[in-house]
């Protein structure tokens, strides 16, 4: 499940980035634990978020690639919302969100940022991310503009700085369902976005 390795920064700018060779990555007995032991040392040796997140997306590539029961943890969406969403590691003190989210084709979210890094890995189905910025108006501190979209196949990775902005849309004719993990939220940096009226209100 080969896929690219995308970044998108906090002014709504994305870029394809290098992407760790599949073969490289096959481990034997290569489970969940580790992966977060492993997170967490990224975390806790590497300051710049620059080496950071590449460090985790090459993570996060090696546990799709070896774990079959993380590609097999999903729940069937809600009839009301068209999302589930399964936590796959919850411990009292443990600072990062890890968990796989489902969508049934055609649901949007809202705009939002994450106050917090993010990647996100497309297990099944497709998912399309728009991208917006801060742009800057006396009299709409908080309106955005979008900067553009891009669509996300099995395999594919796609990382973001705690403040890009963005929304997503299951596309295609099966539900998407993606890997997700994010670190410690900063809840006074999380926003929801008005693109209509202009305006910013905490997630």
């Amino acid at each position: 499940m080969q896929g690219k390795d995308w970044f998108v920064a906090e002014n709504g700018q994305y870029q394809i980035c290098k992407s760790a060779r599949i073969w490289d990555l096959l481990r034997d007995n290569y489970r969940l634990y580790r992966f977060l032991t492993e997170v967490e040392d990224v975390l806790h040796n590497v300051e710049d978020e620059s080496t950071r997140l590449p460090e985790i997306r090459m993570l996060v590539r090696r546990l799709i690639v070896n774990s079959y029961w993380v590609n097999s943890q999903s729940l069937e969406p809600e009839a009301k919302t068209g999302i589930s969403v399964l936590l796959l590691y919850d411990e009292l003190g443990f600072p990062l969100t890890v968990q796989t989210v489902t969508f049934v084709p055609g649901t949007t979210s809202n705009i939002h940022n994450h106050g917090t890094w993010g990647v996100v890995a497309v297990l099944k189905g497709q998912e399309k991310n728009t991208f917006w910025r801060r742009s800057s108006h006396p009299d709409f501190p908080d309106k955005i503009e979008k900067t553009g979209e891009i669509i996300l196949s099995p395999g594919d990775i796609v990382s973001f700085a705690p403040e890009t902005i963005h929304h997503v849309q299951a596309m295609g004719e099966e539900p998407t369902v993606t890997f997700n993990i994010y670190g410690e939220t900063n809840p006074k940096q999380r926003f929801e976005f008005d693109v209509i009226n202009h305006i910013a209100k905490k997630f």
